[in-house]
């Protein structure tokens, strides 16, 4: 592994746990993410802070399209230090408050 490839990402882990797929990042973007972008991302592709930033706020808006209002009241905003193990601000201890959500969706999905 080169040193700009940090592989597999908290990003990837987060998605299949909330059921996203690269395509549902890409398509609730309004900043021109590509599929490419994504997959870079979640396979440990060094990014720059920019980019980071961005598939972070396409992450949140995807899921936030899946919520209902009770869940968008409670719902944590991932920021690219969650996403991303090779970030300044990294907590590898760090515990999603979001795992309740993920679970009624998980239920509410069937």
């Amino acid at each position: 592994m080169g040193e700009r490839d940090h592989g597999d990402q908290p990003l990837g882990r987060q998605m299949d746990e909330w059921g996203l797929g690269n395509h549902d990042l890409v398509d609730v973007s309004t900043e021109q993410l590509t599929h490419k972008q994504v997959q870079k991302a979640r396979k440990g592709r060094e990014l720059t802070l920019k980019l980071k930033m961005k598939v972070a706020r396409a992450f949140n808006v995807a899921i936030w399209g899946q919520l209902d209002e009770a869940g968008k009241e409670a719902y944590f905003e991932y920021m690219h230090k969650h996403l991303f193990d090779y970030t300044k601000g990294y907590d590898a201890e760090w515990e999603d408050p979001n795992g309740e959500l993920k679970e009624k969706l998980k239920v509410t999905r069937g």
